[in-house]
């Protein structure tokens, strides 16, 4: 599997400070085709995409229906995103970060791979992918969506574009559950929820919005050696807590307890300027303001627990994890990653 050595070109964090009129956002590095937006201390979590177009927002922390808005994210750039007037991503004197993603710096190609034609943009040297289709209406079962990634998904984000919760499937908690991203929720139960395959991804009973004509939307990841880990851990209830191998240095972690009810807890590397720990978490499921005791180091090789709060680390529970590399272990360079 070949190496990426810059994983800043197809995954960034960008921060930034509202100014209430147009504002051009520039340093992400690229043309995101997925801009997931937080007001640091307030407002919910708005996703953006360039499949479904720049004006339209999702909220994770929120059933609610997409929303059309051109005073929101107007507009995907070279270099990031402009954006419009709206309060929840512009106000005059707002801190945000913004977490962006590479896929094909398209609005999307039609995909007939499955039995459902769907409109992918796809990235298959980082494993992302924007998958957008529309139920015929029926409930059908057994129906294939093409996810354009020539490999198999092990995390997919789903959301129906009408009123409708979130939906996570990760390779860990197997096609038979999944985890709510709007939602507190511990891992649920619905037989043949998802199970993706390299071309595919088969919905095998009619619960994913098959019958909906409002449209579906999923963000697809398959994993690649140093830029993306999708993994799980059980808790100890310490401070010296879990490690979790990655092979490479993390720039974005996203945690979720499966076996109990708790909050998403999403860190990332530019919120904390300050050397390990990192604390500062954001929650998915929440439009609450960050805050600061999920203490968790970022390595050159993985990341570790350094807290005993239940969210994070309660002993014998079940975790699972999304993470993004901000350096590969060892570049092909053969320049090893530090800790801070």
């Amino acid at each position: 599997m070949a190496q990426i050595n810059k994983p800043s070109e197809y995954f960034n964090t960008k921060l930034y400070t509202g100014t209430g009129a147009e504002n051009a956002i520039t340093g992400v590095g690229f043309q995101p085709d997925l801009t997931w937006i937080k007001r640091r201390e307030l407002n919910g979590h708005r996703l953006f995409d360039s499949v479904r177009g720049a004006t339209k927002y999702i909220e994770t922390d929120s059933t609610d229906a997409e929303v059309t808005d051109a005073q929101e994210l107007k507009s995907f750039d070279s270099d990031g995103f402009t954006l419009g007037t709206a309060l929840k991503v512009n106000a005059s004197g707002g801190t945000y970060a913004s977490w962006n993603w590479l896929a094909d710096n398209t609005s999307g190609s039609s995909n007939t791979d499955g039995s459902i034609t769907s409109t992918v943009s796809a990235n298959t040297t980082s494993g992302f992918s924007v998958v957008k289709w529309t139920g015929t209406g029926s409930g059908q079962s057994n129906v294939t969506i093409g996810h354009g990634l020539n490999a198999t998904p092990k995390v997919i984000i789903f959301k129906q574009l009408d009123t409708g919760g979130w939906i996570v499937y990760h390779e860990v908690l197997g096609s038979n559950n999944f985890l709510t991203l709007n939602a507190t929720d511990a891992s649920t139960s619905a037989t043949g929820i998802c199970n993706p395959n390299s071309t595919n991804i088969v919905l095998p009973t009619s619960y994913l919005g098959t019958n909906s004509t409002a449209g579906m939307i999923a963000y697809c990841f398959a994993e690649k050696k140093s830029f993306s880990k999708f993994g799980s851990y059980t808790g100890n209830g310490s401070t010296d807590g879990v490690f979790c191998y990655t092979g490479m240095k993390p720039a974005w972690v996203l945690v979720k307890k499966t076996s109990a009810t708790d909050n998403w807890i999403l860190l990332d590397n530019k919120r904390d300027t300050a050397p390990n720990p990192h604390k500062l978490a954001l929650f998915p499921n929440t439009a609450d303001a960050e805050s600061g005791d999920y203490l968790t180091d970022f390595l050159s090789n993985g990341f570790k627990i350094r807290s005993a709060t239940g969210s994070l680390n309660t002993s014998s529970a079940s975790y699972i994890y999304m993470a993004f590399a901000e350096e590969p272990l060892v570049g092909t360079n053969n320049i090893p990653a530090t800790a801070r």
